[in-house]
């Protein structure tokens, strides 16, 4: 979704109200008589009393993101487009003050940082600080209240420009991650009153911005239903099932079909399968995809057809004015119809009823909130914190954590693009922070460190190699802070090269080379370590993502060890060639021998250079599974025995089968947080079979120098089952083996015997 307000200007141009988020009036006024303002009946039936007032024209004006309201009936103008990726952010609905109140809003890590932190306890808490600062904001018409968030593409392709945005590549974790954000940003799992509607983004199959002239808007993503349902839709799924109040289509099509015009995903997978149909859940279209529908897609020979068919399909809004352009005319040639149009406005104003849009203050406990609910001191910590737990430590020869005295001063140079980053720090998708942290700033006001601050050596120009070489030669310490920012990879914007480049090696090397200890601060999005991995005189390396406000903060606590690291990384570190390996355009995840694919992610290639899962800590840890026993003497289940016991259970696949506890020991002398990772792996279900995949996670806290502490690890039938060629989820018999960490530590084998179970029949394409 570009951040154009193309939209928003046309409608003013062209004589609209402009947005605004002043509450209508149930206490007097046109409204006072509707049964919209009658609290005693349901959402559904509250917001089809307001719509039956309505005219036909005036319903055609309200489907579109920057809404004029309706002015005879005391319904204000609405802005439906805000941004929260990782704090309220800049936006069409976002108006951040010049100064003073209002004018900063607390900026956490990009999602690829908290998600390395693999804490659904944190996310859940930053989602909580978000939504109570995005409430504070719309209370003082600063904002609307529903926020185009989150993200949750999985991160298939290093190249991807936006896999800042979303939490890493596993879909398992992204399924966790969201469930814990939607629950932070709307209130709880199912409130009475929704904070704020979150948005899960793009549905579907989306993670092309423009590679080598391959556009997002005309991208045709060709996906079988096998990773379909197993790769591409669960963490949809999964907002669908944690209640999220809005989901977005995307610019691309799926298999010949946009997206947005899809009743495939829309209607027989969205609201039909996974019974996404409250009456508050409507779906909106990426910004102008409606556009797209007609042209490059091609999909219907005209505009209103085009509009028409995404009306049909199940897009509510949209986010641009094709809709209130062509759905007049669509209306007049018999296109839609009444029942279509009425079924878009009630979802739409269900979802503000859902809000307490209607209701008075005094009802609303989110209505009191005010700027000083904003960047309190808990949210100023709790956007260190989760930077400091997404940190990933790759590399160490025992240099950290840094060694300080309070007698001299250790002199560390800072070299490198992000050595005094400000701006980049937050990645894209960001609002306005109070401060924006550097390392080197951060080192600056640390006691016991002389930071000096040796440039940017220069790429492809080497101008600022004497500068750094100067500093460096002068220094106890180099620190090089470097990689990719949102100038080479951003929405629109992805990647070709996954390596660091030519002056860059040179440069690092040459520092590496003067007998200093040189560590590595790799920044943004993930390169091949390989060269630095490998060199002796490489001291360490950590990877620090988009780490937000208080970025230079939390990396100066985990190179000084005031923070113990404990991230994992969340996506593939590749090695430098895989760009050549496989084009961006084949969706395929696995090996294909006939079109060389390697295969992608963690589940289907194995020559990363680092690891899904990776982190090293400044202590030692062993892990330890207590094998679960089952009424056999084997480690063996009967797959109808185990199927016959889910009663009750709202989803089969989410039928307990064991949880498993892991002894987690500190053996070394540093308190450190440990990320409990399994996998399962094994010969079942249908060939080939993925190496690994994740199944179950928990992030244990502060354990002490030769403590223990134990993490569960809750398998379901689900996380048992693969997905057959046509999608089907099916209990396999057959060897199974849980993993625990990367490398692994610890193995439990057991088996599943009898007739293969179907969890989940998968939905077919039938207008394929």
């Amino acid at each position: 979704m570009a951040l154009l307000l193309g939209s928003t200007i046309w409608l003013m141009t062209a004589g609209v109200q402009a947005a605004g988020h002043i509450f209508p009036s149930c206490a007097s006024g046109p409204l006072a008589d509707n049964d919209v303002c009658n609290k005693a009946l349901s959402v559904g039936q509250r917001s089809r009393a307001l719509i039956s007032a309505l005219e036909t024209e005036e319903k055609f004006k309200l489907l579109v993101s920057t809404s004029p309201g309706v002015e005879r009936l005391g319904l204000p103008s609405y802005e439906w487009w805000q941004e929260a990726l990782h704090g309220v952010a800049s936006s069409p609905g976002v108006d951040f003050a010049e100064s003073g109140n209002f004018s900063y809003a607390t900026s956490f890590p990009q999602p690829i940082l908290m998600g390395a932190a693999f804490d659904d306890e944190l996310i859940e808490a930053v989602a909580t600080v978000v939504s109570t600062e995005a409430r504070a904001f719309n209370n003082f018409n600063r904002s609307g209240l529903d926020y185009w968030t989150p993200n949750i593409n999985p991160y298939r392709d290093p190249r991807w420009g936006r896999g800042q945005e979303t939490p890493g590549e596993d879909p398992f974790h992204l399924s966790s991650y969201v469930t814990a954000l939607i629950k932070g940003l709307q209130g709880g799992e199912d409130p009475d009153i929704l904070k704020v509607v979150a948005t899960c983004k793009h549905f579907a199959a989306y993670d092309i911005e423009d590679w080598l002239g391959n556009e997002r808007y005309e991208f045709d993503a060709q996906v079988g239903s096998q990773e379909l349902a197993e790769y591409y839709l669960p963490t949809f799924e999964a907002c669908a099932r944690a209640n999220v109040g809005s989901i977005m289509c995307s610019y691309n099509a799926l298999n010949g079909v946009p997206t947005c015009s899809s009743s495939y995903i829309l209607q027989d997978i969205l609201r039909d399968h996974w019974n996404w149909t409250r009456d508050y859940q409507y779906v909106v279209s990426d910004c102008d995809a409606l556009q797209n529908v007609y042209k490059p897609h091609d999909w219907r020979p005209t505009r209103e057809a085009s509009a028409a068919s995404s009306l049909l399909a199940g897009t509510d809004l949209n986010c641009g004015t094709y809709y209130q352009i062509h759905l007049p005319t669509a209306y007049e040639q018999g296109l839609i119809n009444d029942e279509s149009l009425d079924q878009a406005v009630t979802r739409l104003y269900a979802a503000l009823i859902k809000l307490g849009y209607f209701d008075s203050a005094d009802t609303n406990p989110y209505r009191s909130l005010d700027f000083s609910d904003v960047f309190t001191p808990y949210a100023e910590n709790l956007a260190r914190k989760a930077a400091e737990e997404g940190i990933v430590l790759i590399k160490n020869d025992g240099i950290l954590p840094l060694q300080l005295s309070t007698e001299s001063n250790l002199t560390v140079t800072f070299i490198g693009t992000w050595a005094n980053a400000t701006a980049d720090m937050q990645g894209n998708y960001q609002g306005v922070a109070k401060y924006l942290h550097s390392p080197y700033y951060a080192a600056s006001q640390m006691p016991g460190i002389n930071a000096v601050y040796g440039g940017i050596p220069g790429d492809p120009t080497t101008d600022g190699y004497p500068r750094a070489l100067e500093a460096a030669a002068a220094s106890d310490i180099i620190i090089y802070a470097d990689g990719p920012t949102t100038a080479s990879e951003s929405e629109s914007n992805d990647r070709n090269l996954i390596r660091w480049s030519g002056e860059e090696v040179d440069i690092m090397t040459q520092l590496a080379g003067l007998g200093k200890p040189f560590i590595l601060v790799q920044m943004g999005g993930q390169r091949d370590d390989a060269p630095f991995i490998n060199h002796p005189n490489v001291s360490a390396i950590i990877w620090g993502g988009y780490p937000g406000q208080s970025g230079g903060d939390a990396i100066m606590n985990v190179l000084t060890g005031k923070v113990a690291p404990a991230g994992r990384l969340p996506v593939t570190q590749y090695p430098a060639h895989y760009v050549n390996d496989v084009p961006m355009t084949d969706m395929s995840l696995r090996p294909n021998a006939t079109t060389g694919n390697p295969g992608r992610t963690y589940m289907w290639y194995d020559k990363a250079t680092v690891p899904f899962g990776f982190g090293l800590h400044y202590t030692n840890f062993t892990a330890s599974i207590i094998a679960p026993e089952s009424d056999e003497n084997c480690a063996c289940w009967n797959i109808a025995a185990l199927t016959r016991n889910c009663s009750g259970v709202a989803h089969i696949d989410q039928c307990p089968f064991q949880t498993v506890p892991v002894t987690v020991s500190n053996t070394g002398a540093t308190t450190s947080d440990f990320v409990t990772l399994g996998f399962i792996a094994g010969a079942h279900g249908p060939e080939p079979y993925p190496i690994k995949r994740l199944v179950a996670y928990q992030r244990l806290h502060n354990i002490t120098a030769s403590e223990q502490q134990t993490a569960n690890l809750t398998l379901t039938l689900g996380s048992l089952g693969r997905r057959d060629e046509e999608g089907n989820l099916v209990l396999y018999p057959g060897e199974y083996s849980l993993l625990v960490d990367v490398p692994t530590q610890a193995v439990w084998n057991f088996t599943l015997e009898g007739d293969p179970f179907v969890l989940d029949e998968w939905p077919q394409d039938t207008s394929r």
